[in-house]
């Protein structure tokens, strides 16, 4: 491949998407008209308690292997080489934390909220505070995600509209069991789209073999960096420590995710829900990494981002998809529809989610004498105002640059504190309120210091250890100021040059982004620790015991 413009959508292609689109609806439509006798609350947010683990499996993996994966996972292993597929034993880590340790703390309790724990009753507003988080933090990260089938060409307004409305519909009319179910529908349209990739890749390099070598060559697979350094990008230790602690706060105390696995019928079922999640898991991002080297073998000479075909990394698959899929009628279709059902699921996930936090946690403390028709109108009314409320999101996220590595910090900043506040509570029975909410406000400070400062100034290439490209087999590069093999020094975001750097830049703001999980989670820790005990036992706490895990019981 030697560069230029591809070829647009055809009309088999728009005809393959919009029967994704009609597809996710219908599914929505017959989940409520098969549950409309069933027309409750407890139903329409969790599915009745009465899913098995098959289709929560599959819909834990496509709620966060969202068009972030699709389209970002490939763009990373095409740059940094095949170090993300570490990642597979952060997820196996993660599924076993969440299953074993906060699946029976869930299950004990009864809640449809993870925010309803009630361990800190003495000081609601602590938990107002961290609900409120919790929303700006869903709502943000989904108003990034529908962007990334925006990269194709299609009209982005009409993409976002036509993502909200169709979240809006199926989460509206038939809640939980809708949108596990279309997730499921999904999860097979995102693999195919991968594997579609994969093979015609294959075809085109005379076989996956080359492909290998071709990686090889290019120094792709060189994944196993044991270096200690916490600066560094991505080492073996970044990914394995740093990743299953994020991981772990995406699975064990999110909304989205907790609510999927409280809907099983049983606690065994909730448990094989996340085993089973962790092979979906390990074959998406096999899938995701595996369409990257493909790409890289296909463009090692002539790297579409450095020739200017593309305008951001991330455009990069979608743009081998369109210069290498065009000839087949609906299979670049194929595609976008995988990105924009990794859309659907995400979106349709906080969807559900939101309403099922807002429900319990803002309504019915208030009004606490509703019926279920009432509460039942609630939800719907909620699921269309968060519809356009991401939908408003997205359009804002715009703006955004690199989808990957900014979905994973915004959760690490986030969720690494909200973790740390559900770990202080659950171990420790000294916790207080005041040493909580303490804890929660320091770690915060301290994650979006960290990680403010690195997006400000981001660490320079030794310590990212961007991998070499080439454009010296391109047809265009006489607007070009390098024909040959350079780094990745042309930057989504503008990198102040180094005498303008603070002494910071290189220590603290340099520090791997996937630490910043586990930085708010120690931070809050042990701030709440030492406050609490300065403090002294809240005279109005009464811990709720089926709040605090027994650390014996796992010995």
């Amino acid at each position: 491949m030697h560069g230029g413009p591809v070829a647009s959508f055809s009309v088999w292609d728009y005809v393959v998407f919009v029967g994704t689109v009609l597809g996710a609806a219908g599914i929505g439509l017959f989940q409520a008209i098969r549950g409309r006798k069933n027309n409750n609350s407890g139903e329409f947010l969790l599915g009745g308690r009465q899913m098995t683990a098959v289709p929560v499996a599959m819909s834990l993996t496509a709620s966060f292997m969202s068009g972030i994966t699709v389209i970002g996972t490939p763009a990373e292993a095409y740059r940094f080489g095949t170090d993300y597929w570490i990642f597979a034993i952060s997820y196996a880590i993660m599924s076993i934390i969440t299953a074993e340790i906060f699946v029976p703390l869930f299950y004990r309790l009864g809640i449809t909220s993870t925010y309803e724990v009630r361990r800190y009753t003495s000081v609601r507003p602590t938990w107002v505070k961290y609900i409120v988080l919790f929303i700006i933090w869903t709502c943000h990260v989904n108003g990034s995600v529908p962007l990334c089938v925006s990269v194709t060409g299609m009209d982005l307004w009409g993409v976002l509209v036509a993502t909200g409305v169709v979240c809006i519909l199926y989460c509206t009319l038939g809640g939980l069991k809708a949108v596990i179910w279309t997730d499921v529908f999904q999860m097979v349209i995102m693999l195919a789209g991968f594997v579609a990739v994969i093979a015609r890749g294959a075809v085109i390099q005379g076989g996956l073999g080359k492909i290998w070598d071709d990686c090889y060559q290019g120094g792709r697979l060189s994944a196993f960096d044991f270096d200690p350094d916490p600066l560094k990008r991505h080492t073996f230790w970044t990914i394995v420590v740093g990743g299953s602690i994020m991981w772990v706060s995406i699975y064990s105390i999110n909304q989205s995710q907790v609510q999927r696995y409280i809907s099983c019928k049983t606690l065994t079922q909730a448990k094989l829900s996340l085993y089973g999640n962790i092979i979906g898991l390990w074959l998406t991002v096999s899938l995701a990494v595996f369409s990257g080297l493909t790409m890289y073998s296909i463009y090692k000479d002539c790297d579409p981002f450095t020739n200017g075909d593309v305008g951001a990394v991330d455009q990069l698959l979608p743009y081998l998809v369109m210069d290498t899929l065009a000839a087949y009628p609906g299979v670049p279709g194929l595609f976008v529809s995988a990105a924009y059902s990794g859309t659907l699921s995400t979106v349709s996930s906080s969807i559900n989610a939101l309403v099922a936090v807002t429900v319990e946690d803002f309504v019915r403390p208030v009004c606490k004498n509703l019926t279920d028709k009432q509460v039942s109108w609630i939800n719907m009314g909620l699921s269309v105002f968060f519809g356009f409320l991401c939908i408003g999101m997205a359009a804002i996220a715009s703006l955004m640059g690199s989808i990957l590595q900014a979905a994973l910090s915004i959760f690490g900043m986030i969720s690494g504190p909200l973790l740390g506040l559900y770990v202080l509570g659950m171990f420790w029975r000294t916790a207080n309120s005041t040493g909580g909410l303490t804890g929660l406000i320091v770690g915060l400070v301290i994650t979006l210091w960290v990680g403010i400062g690195a997006q400000i100034y981001p660490p320079l290439a030794d310590k990212t250890n961007p991998l070499p490209i080439s454009v010296a087999g391109c047809n265009r590069t006489q607007d070009l100021n390098y024909t040959t093999l350079a780094p990745w020094t042309r930057a989504v975001t503008l990198t102040p040059l180094p005498d303008d750097r603070p002494a910071l830049a290189d220590s603290w703001y340099s520090l791997s982004y996937l630490y910043f999980c586990l930085l708010g989670t120690l931070v809050t820790v042990t701030v709440g620790l030492v406050v609490s005990a300065i403090t002294g036992e809240d005279t109005s706490f009464s811990a709720n015991p089926n709040s605090i895990v027994h650390v014996m019981s796992y010995v």
